[in-house]
């Protein structure tokens, strides 16, 4: 109770509340005449930075070969438990490829851990912002949505081996 003041130990200016209000409207005026930041959206578009961790997605390497070894660890480690892989051995220089990889979008908190655990740099935040569903089914994503080529990630994963 030491620290709040009491009525009759405000002052006569502190009572009537006039030097907030003139506080007040000093910020109001201030802030009025800053320049505008609001984007107007449809027209123009935000084009985020590389550190911007949108919509996750599959690198696809060239030659339509995805990064992807199926480890599971993206899976394991997401918080809203949005990842399922599923994962099958191939014959080719990699043992394994995931058969299905499913993302909910609905689920997904844009994190980014996925992104941090995976050893093969296969799954990456993009700058896609825009998510729209119609319906649920809409929102999960699968293999056909979320491979991506390298070409299109080059920023963003320059920028993951400069943070690391």
């Amino acid at each position: 109770m030491s620290g709040m003041k009491r009525k009759k130990d405000l002052t006569f200016l502190q009572r009537i509340y006039l030097p907030e209000i003139v506080k007040g409207l000093k910020l109001t005026l201030t802030n009025m005449f800053r320049p505008n930041v609001t984007l107007q959206y449809p027209e123009q578009k935000f084009t985020p930075p590389a550190s911007y961790r949108g919509r996750p997605v599959l690198v696809e390497d060239k030659g339509n070969a995805e990064r992807c070894v199926a480890c599971g660890l993206c899976a394991r480690v997401c918080p809203a438990l949005a990842i399922e892989v599923q994962a099958s051995e191939t014959e080719n220089e990699k043992e394994r490829y995931p058969v299905k990889f499913e993302i909910n979008m609905l689920r997904c908190i844009f994190c980014g851990f996925c992104e941090e655990v995976c050893p093969e740099e296969a799954i990456v935040m993009s700058k896609d912002y825009e998510l729209v569903f119609s319906k649920r089914s809409d929102a999960i994503y699968g293999k056909d949505k979320l491979l991506v080529p390298i070409d299109n990630l080059k920023d963003r994963l320059e920028f993951l081996r400069n943070f690391k």
